[in-house]
């Protein structure tokens, strides 16, 4: 399996998951000409996708979808409630027909030779879900937009190979930063976004010994750096409850506006 960010941030996301046969996208968030360069360098083209799986209806993980569907035609799945938000959002224009396919959370289906998991997540959006992949004995997640974790979710992200994590904000700036209050508490809040310190925490939980890669991601351009999500995750495990120790993961930082290194497992 090979896992890549294309992009990654309060301004937009888009991953790419995908095995030798099998190619899928996570959220469009960018537009068609960022999602284009990316694939281009990951030598895959736009209609050989296989699917996109879409997590929530906000923006930053769906604004490309109209013009890159229209052009494609790509099959595109999502819970009930997402399908519902990304009907009613009006800068995307209209999708042509029989692309959007309903996926049940906790219910896995397979696209190609890849199964895909969707799980709950607890995110101010219509009917959020993260997304949990394997193909063969290997397993990959992206889990982002989450305010909190619980056991379910410690759970649905056990014995993975990879995973794109978030770490979105550092709690002090986003205390002492510009956004309104009621913003700030709509980040900081259950349904909001998991901070460097509860990635890390989060990440403690779901540590195992064949885990190749950790990316940190849905870094907030306001309230977080890479530099310090990744040295405050790194910190959370190496005094956490746990055998490891933050300096020996295989620790990045997803770029907000590059492709990143890709992740072979």
């Amino acid at each position: 399996m090979r896992m890549c960010s294309i992009a990654s941030g309060s301004s937009g996301n888009c991953i790419y998951v995908g095995s030798e046969s099998t190619h899928l996208l996570v959220d469009t968030g960018i537009s068609k000409k960022r999602i284009e360069e990316g694939l281009k360098e990951l030598d895959v083209k736009g209609n050989e996708l296989n699917g996109i799986l879409i997590t929530h209806e906000h923006s930053d993980h769906i604004q490309g979808l109209g013009v890159f569907s229209r052009k494609y035609e790509i099959p595109v799945y999502a819970t009930r409630g997402t399908i519902e938000g990304i009907r009613q959002s009006k800068s995307l224009g209209k999708l042509p027909e029989g692309l959007l396919h309903e996926v049940q959370i906790d219910h896995p289906f397979s696209i190609g030779n890849i199964e895909v998991n969707p799980f709950r997540i607890s995110h101010d959006a219509k009917e959020p879900a993260a997304y949990r992949f394997a193909s063969g004995s290997k397993s990959v997640a992206v889990a982002t937009d989450m305010g909190i974790y619980d056991d379910y979710t410690v759970e649905h992200l056990r014995d993975l190979d990879a995973i794109l994590l978030e770490a979105n904000h550092d709690i002090h700036m986003l205390e002492v930063g510009v956004y309104p209050y009621h913003l700030k508490r709509r980040v900081a809040g259950d349904k909001g976004h998991l901070s460097n310190e509860t990635s890390g925490r989060l990440l403690c939980d779901i540590l195992n010994n064949h885990m190749k890669s950790i990316m940190l991601g849905h870094l907030s351009k306001e309230n977080n750096y890479e530099q310090l999500a990744y040295e405050t995750v790194k910190l959370e495990v190496t005094l956490g409850d746990n055998p490891y120790r933050g300096e020996e993961l295989p620790i990045t930082v997803a770029k907000r506006d590059q492709i990143s290194e890709s992740v072979m497992i």
